[in-house]
């Protein structure tokens, strides 16, 4: 199990009371260390930032980067939405979030299970318009990386963030290399992800949203995700399997309103982990994504991953 940050993504900083802020990073780093996980920090270099902008630009037109990195160096206090504010170190945390998931995928693509602890987070962010605390979609930006860098032809996507991932399916949704799946609140922010959102042109089909009621718990979503989501991403058949992993669905989190419990995330670990053994060769690749309640966080990132570890020795004894 391959777990990869960078340092640089502590130095986004919002206002004070801000959900998304560096503390939550820090307890589940502090938490993965104390229970013995080796967590990498991949080497800084010209290439590797060449590389990642690259990355980042085969999905973000070059002139919203640029327009990012102007408003930070600017001095701005907000960007494209007042749920994205900025601080000095924005765009370099947002950088050190994208080499640190490309790192985590080039491991995933050599079939080691990887997660990505990155912040800010990337999902929200569309094309050329940053919102709800996302500039770069990390995911998104992985998922094209893994087809175009190691020469996959399908890469599937689930998100299980209590809120829709509205930029990562926006970016695919008219594509059938790359297949969508989101299990979410409904309605709640960001207003997308009904279920008959299903890709749209030559991509129709390639979309699933999976709408939950607020209060939904374990069994709601062991019966979405093993019913519905885990079938479809089967029947993909996809070279690699990135999700979006976000804790806004733990029954304690601030910001999200459904009952999902420890156990639940470490449920979903395990069944993602051997459907991506079953399906291609291990190729598994977790990003962080929502989480609010900062206590909590390194104990469910936790659980996630002895789920994917459980799964892995289960794997190797068949």
């Amino acid at each position: 199990m391959r777990v990869v940050t960078d340092p640089r993504c502590l130095g986004h900083r919002p206002p004070r009371g801000f959900p998304e802020r560096p503390e939550r990073l820090r307890a589940i780093l502090g938490h993965l260390r104390s229970e013995g996980f080796e967590i990498v920090e991949p080497e800084r270099s010209e290439a590797a930032a060449e590389r990642a902008r690259r990355a980042v630009t085969a999905l973000h037109p070059e002139e919203y980067v640029a327009r990012f990195e102007r408003a930070v160096a600017r001095g701005d206090a907000l960007f494209d939405s007042a749920d994205n504010p900025l601080s000095e170190d924005t765009a370099e945390a947002a950088w050190g979030a994208v080499e640190a998931t490309l790192a985590a995928a080039d491991a995933a693509a050599a079939g080691e299970p990887a997660f990505a602890a990155v912040r800010p987070p990337g999902h929200h962010a569309e094309r050329a318009t940053a919102m709800g605390f996302c500039w770069l979609n990390n995911a998104a930006v992985a998922a094209q990386h893994l087809l175009d860098a190691h020469r996959l032809e399908r890469v599937a996507i689930f998100d299980f963030d209590v809120h829709h991932g509205n930029g990562t399916q926006h970016l695919f949704e008219e594509r059938l290399d790359v297949f969508y799946a989101s299990t979410h609140q409904f309605p709640f922010y960001p207003g997308s992800g009904a279920a008959g959102e299903r890709g749209r042109g030559p991509g129709e089909g390639a979309t699933l949203n999976v709408p939950l009621p607020a209060g939904t718990g374990d069994e709601g979503y062991r019966e979405a995700i093993e019913g519905t989501v885990l079938p479809a991403l089967a029947a993909f058949r996809p070279d690699a399997l990135v999700v979006s992993a976000g804790y806004d669905a733990w029954r304690g989190d601030p910001l999200g309103g459904m009952r999902v419990s420890e156990e639940g995330f470490a449920a979903w670990g395990r069944r993602l982990a051997e459907l991506a053994a079953e399906a291609c060769s291990g190729r598994l690749l977790a990003v962080l994504e929502g989480g609010y309640d900062v206590a909590a966080l390194g104990p469910l990132v936790a659980a996630t991953l002895r789920g994917f570890a459980a799964a892995g020795v289960r794997e190797r004894v068949r």
